[in-house]
């Protein structure tokens, strides 16, 4: 297949018409906080209309992540540490990946789901976009409920 033979989707894109940077916001969730309803509600009290992760450290006392092609999660339990947190959220919604690793190294990863207890802590760094609104839509082609990007 060459690039000719590419046939890309009309792309859902908006950027800040007012040359406004990114602003960084920083979190630090202490132990026993699940990550992902912790998250959401952050972007909802702050009415954060599009953010991405920027960066994600911590530990994790039990896990829950969706693997591909699953409808449910898969549990883990037992000291874990957070190596990668990705995605986009904002206060309609989110969609996160997370790989953790046990204390042998192995990782695992896939969707963020609720049931991910800090252990220690995760300090999370969020950059929110303005100008710029996610939201989330159902999608009648993949089943799911997928990114709507929308200038503000």
């Amino acid at each position: 297949m060459n690039a000719a033979d590419l046939r890309l989707a009309p792309a859902l894109m908006a950027t800040s018409a007012d040359g406004v940077a990114m602003r960084t916001v920083a979190l630090r969730l202490p132990p026993g906080t699940d990550l992902r309803p912790a998250l959401l509600h952050y972007c909802e009290s702050q009415a954060i209309e599009a953010a991405c992760v920027l960066s994600a450290v911590g530990s994790l006392q039990d896990a829950a992540i969706r693997f591909a092609g699953r409808k449910n999660a898969c549990h883990a339990e037992g000291k874990l540490e957070i190596v990668s947190l990705s995605g986009t959220l904002s206060r309609h919604g989110c969609h996160l990946h997370i790989a953790v690793a046990d204390g042998r190294g192995r990782v695992s990863g896939g969707h963020l789901m609720e049931g991910c207890r800090v252990r220690t802590t995760a300090e999370i760094v969020l950059g929110v976009l303005p100008g710029v609104c996610f939201e989330r839509e159902h999608d009648a082609m993949t089943g799911h409920r997928e990114l709507q990007i929308r200038a503000l």
